[in-house]
């Protein structure tokens, strides 16, 4: 069985919320750490979420 060209990940809110979206990614093309400005609605604005593995 082949390796899955992607893998899903958590992505956290640097606001320290805890909030959390787990999307995919492929990790043959995009091989560093994903950062991305989504909306937090806890916090109630646009923060950076870094991705963290999924446990």
């Amino acid at each position: 069985m082949a390796k899955p060209a992607s893998i899903k990940i958590k992505l956290e809110s640097t606001a320290d919320t805890g909030y959390f979206y787990v999307t995919k990614k492929n990790s043959r093309t995009m091989t560093e750490k994903m950062v991305i400005k989504k909306y937090d609605p806890i916090a109630r604005k646009h923060v950076e979420f870094k991705e963290t593995k999924i446990k």
